[in-house]
């Protein structure tokens, strides 16, 4: 039986880069140690654990049942670490030069971002935003607290991870004003006509979308396939103002609301509630434990969720 005091509590750092990053190469270089020293490190949680960690497979190195079970309790035992370490500092908003670095999708960075600016105007006028596409960053990204927030639609998440739903939104529909179906609005019609899909939830580059697998193809689509119908799509975006320009050349682009509410005084188009019903859709906030008591962090938090609770004025 192993006797902390003649552990090195090093290598917890070292199991917790590599379960990540299932990779000894990379482990190494996100821990700034030399590619020999990780191994050497690996061998030692090896011997200590009486198991092999990481196993090569045709799919690369994976994590055995052993290290898997442990992956969470090592994360929480090093975040515990790090906050209590982590000195208190005092966040001075008025005076501050940080940059805040936000994953937005840009439904989230079109709705939400100009309102928090002018929120930002007011009490933070040196505060700046770096703003990044989901395709930009990963997980660990954000779990490293490189990411300060991310802020999107999220189907699965880290347990680890802090989040706060910072709003629902319903869906409008944007066609051309001289589109037949403005004339005649009925579900008939809207199947009847050619659409652009758009969506972008979560992190990582986007794949190519298959119109026939609706499950895949999100919120509106499956509505309409509960009902038995289908839309003929003719566009994929993952661009919301790609689909809202779209709607000019007579696509119909059914959208959140607080997207669409962006074009509703453009005088080639007009705004509609969907001929049927489709469920809300949640805009989440996500955050590292690592940021949690930052208070710089707290406050820039605060600010969103004040700002996203006033996101219908």
């Amino acid at each position: 039986m192993n006797n902390i005091k003649d552990i090195d509590l090093n290598l917890l750092v070292y199991l917790d880069v590599l379960l990540r990053e299932r990779n000894v190469t990379k482990a190494a270089a996100q821990l700034n140690i030399t590619q020999p020293a990780m191994s050497n490190g690996l061998k030692r949680l090896r011997t200590l654990l009486n198991d092999p960690i990481l196993v090569r497979t045709s799919e690369g190195m994976l994590p055995t049942e052993t290290a898997l079970r442990m992956q969470e309790p090592v994360r929480q035992i090093l975040y515990s670490v790090e906050e209590m370490v982590q000195p208190a500092r005092e966040f001075d908003a008025a005076t501050s030069d940080r940059v805040f670095r936000i994953m937005a999708s840009d439904y989230a960075a079109s709705t939400l971002m100009p309102r928090l600016l002018e929120k930002l105007h007011q009490q933070a006028p040196y505060v700046a935003l770096d703003i990044m596409t989901p395709s930009d960053i990963s997980f660990h990204d954000v779990e490293n607290g490189k990411v300060d927030l991310a802020i999107n639609r999220f189907e699965k998440l880290p347990q680890s991870f802090h989040q706060k739903n910072l709003w629902e939104d319903d869906f409008s529909c944007l066609v051309r004003k001289d589109h037949p179906l403005v004339a005649d609005y009925t579900l008939k019609n809207y199947l009847e006509g050619e659409h652009v899909w758009v969506s972008k939830t979560g992190f990582g580059v986007g794949v190519g979308m298959d119109p026939h697998d609706v499950q895949k193809l999100g919120w509106v689509d499956e509505a309409l396939g509960k009902l038995g119908h289908k839309r003929s799509i003719r566009v994929f975006t993952r661009n919301y103002h790609v689909a809202m320009h779209l709607a000019r050349q007579g696509l119909i682009a059914t959208l959140p609301t607080q997207a669409a509410t962006l074009y509703q005084d453009d005088d080639e188009l007009v705004m509609l509630k969907p001929p049927f019903d489709i469920p809300a859709l949640e805009l989440t906030m996500i955050w590292s434990p690592l940021l949690q008591h930052d208070a710089g962090h707290r406050w820039f938090r605060q600010l969103i969720t004040d700002t996203a609770a006033h996101h219908d004025l």
